[in-house]
């Protein structure tokens, strides 16, 4: 049952719902909050402090401009650009950057092009972390790793997966965005000494990974918008599951002629 369609039964008020949210779940009412943030982000194509507040007025929830301001800078959505996208790329680094070795591209066999991003997955108390590196050619999940910050850790983490699941040839690319866990030296590093060439999408344009991007709606539509994760363990588990078993080995691609990514390298050998 929604709030609306609650609060109209028992006869309370949208706000008062929420002040006594506030007061008893402080926790989960602050994670509430910051999901409805984002969300209202990645809906509107300008989204200020003032513009966010008055949304969250409107929808009944008690909250300041000072509040929201906080919530937003935490979430790195103050510079929000003009995209329907929430930011977890901090590009405010001072390593070195890569250019986009992508353009006009035509990968045609499975390791000539990896492509990796990282988003947020909201659990009831918290926010946590995805980071996920992709087979261009099949679409494959090749590494992934969950965790509750966005330091490199989490990147680097899911590169050596991938290393240790895949043959790794001479004409390997990897491609990201320009944030600061891809450029971090220790994961640059990992990747020169694998023999592998670094690309990265033209400063300011998220479409130059669109392929990770699409991805990324798939896993929010198809798992974390239907899951209430309890905690990081099993969000671990589930997504996990939805990852190696289901995407994997299950769900059919349009773009591979309705097969799995697994079968369709299987039918490529």
């Amino acid at each position: 049952m929604s709030v609306d369609d609650a609060c109209r039964l028992t006869g309370v008020s949208r706000a008062s719902y929420y002040r006594a949210w506030e007061r008893n779940a402080p926790r989960e009412a602050q994670t509430e909050l910051r999901d409805r943030i984002q969300q209202i982000c990645l809906e509107q194509r300008i989204c200020g402090t003032r513009r966010v507040t008055a949304i969250l007025h409107g929808e009944g929830m008690v909250v300041n401009r000072k509040r929201v301001q906080r919530l937003m800078r935490l979430d790195n959505l103050l510079a929000l650009r003009k995209r329907r996208y929430v930011v977890t790329t901090d590009s405010r680094h001072t390593y070195a950057v890569y250019r986009n070795l992508t353009e006009g591209l035509e990968v045609t066999a499975a390791n000539q092009l990896w492509v990796a991003d990282i988003t947020y997955i909201r659990l009831s108390e918290q926010f946590v972390y995805l980071a996920v590196i992709l087979d261009a050619w099949s679409r494959r999940v090749v590494g992934w790793e969950l965790g509750d910050s966005l330091r490199a850790e989490l990147a680097l983490a899911a590169l050596r997966r991938a290393l240790e699941s895949r043959v790794v040839p001479q004409n390997l690319i990897h491609h990201s965005d320009r944030g600061v866990q891809y450029c971090a030296e220790e994961y640059v590093r990992l990747l020169k000494d694998a023999g592998i060439s670094i690309s990265m999408s033209r400063a300011g344009n998220p479409y130059d990974n669109a392929m990770a991007e699409s991805f990324m709606r798939t896993l929010k539509c198809e798992e974390v918008y239907l899951t209430r994760y309890r905690n990081i363990t099993h969000a671990r588990e589930r997504i996990g599951e939805f990852l190696e078993d289901h995407y994997n080995r299950k769900r059919p691609h349009s773009a591979l002629g309705y097969r799995a990514p697994a079968a369709f390298e299987a039918a490529q050998v």
